[in-house]
């Protein structure tokens, strides 16, 4: 009877303790509304995951930025520090809650608070512990460039064509600042709605290349604007990479799907988001994604 008791007490003591995620997310879900922060946060996650290298097994979300040099120094994470501070505050409310959950769970709640999908998540990421975990920089996507540079950056990560069309579907919602990235602008209308308006704009407008430094960004980089646009700060542009896939032969056909369907970009997205928030991490499945639907 002792130790059937001391079992009991034990099992108690361990649910007491363990995280309440639904706390959680409603916690992250009012910041999203309070603050409008939901773009950079979905922008935190993706890049604490995105650094993933099949190959070698190493990167992938662990929470590296959080430390002062490393992750958080590399360009392409500029201006994420913000993002970090949000969730701090409720960090210091859940000690329990690996950095690296956190951050991917807010970019998960951030998407279905904007309007987008419900995406599978569960807990169970790992910390790194110094800035020494960091990978080297250069493992996130060039804006500047073109498809085969989306191939070498994505199938590093075991991800396809599709789901590169995807995830870049996420673009939908937030916007470029000049001291960040060195491109200034929304990609849509209504950045903080999460919907497919970014595939119907890129099929639909008729995009012509200009210098960012015309729209406030850095001169020497390339933007895309809609042809006959007034080029004042602000208006929506496309990035080299967005434009880059009308034509490629293979992520064409996805760029139309989801141009023209909704329902299935919203489908396609949630498997691919939730797939890459889980690569690398030894509790979950890895690499596959058995929930994505591959036929046009």
């Amino acid at each position: 009877m002792l130790a059937q008791t001391s079992i009991f007490a034990l099992l108690v003591a361990q649910a007491l303790a363990a995280p309440n995620y639904a706390a959680l997310r409603t916690e992250i879900a009012d910041l999203v509304r309070a603050k409008n922060c939901g773009p950079i946060l979905i922008r935190l996650s993706w890049h604490d995951a995105g650094t993933f290298d099949a190959k070698s097994g190493t990167g992938g979300p662990r929470g590296a930025m959080r430390f002062g040099a490393g992750e958080s120094t590399h360009g392409a994470n500029n201006g994420l520090d913000i993002a970090r501070a949000l969730l701090e505050v409720i960090k210091k409310k859940y000690p329990g809650v690996p950095y690296a959950d956190l951050w991917s769970l807010a970019g998960v709640v951030a998407v279905e608070e904007m309007g987008g999908p419900k995406v599978s998540w569960r807990p169970g990421r790992t910390d790194a512990q110094s800035a020494s975990d960091s990978v080297e920089e250069g493992r996130l996507p060039d804006a500047q460039l073109g498809c085969p540079h989306l191939r070498d950056v994505f199938h590093r990560m075991a991800l396809n064509d599709q789901e590169i069309v995807a995830l870049s579907g996420a673009h939908t919602v937030g916007a470029m600042h000049a001291e960040r990235s060195g491109h200034e602008g929304p990609w849509t209308v209504r950045p903080y709605h999460f919907d497919n308006q970014y595939f119907k704009d890129l099929v639909t407008i008729d995009w012509v290349k200009v210098d960012a430094s015309k729209l406030g960004g850095a001169k020497g980089n390339s933007v895309f604007v809609k042809k006959g646009a007034s080029l004042t700060t602000g208006i929506p542009i496309m990035l080299p990479t967005d434009v880059a896939m009308l034509s490629d032969a293979k992520m064409r056909p996805w760029v139309d799907l989801y141009a023209a369907d909704q329902g299935r970009f919203f489908q396609d997205f949630s498997s691919a988001f939730t797939k890459l928030q889980e690569l690398g991490v030894p509790a979950f499945h890895g690499i596959s994604n058995p929930h994505l639907k591959t036929e046009l």
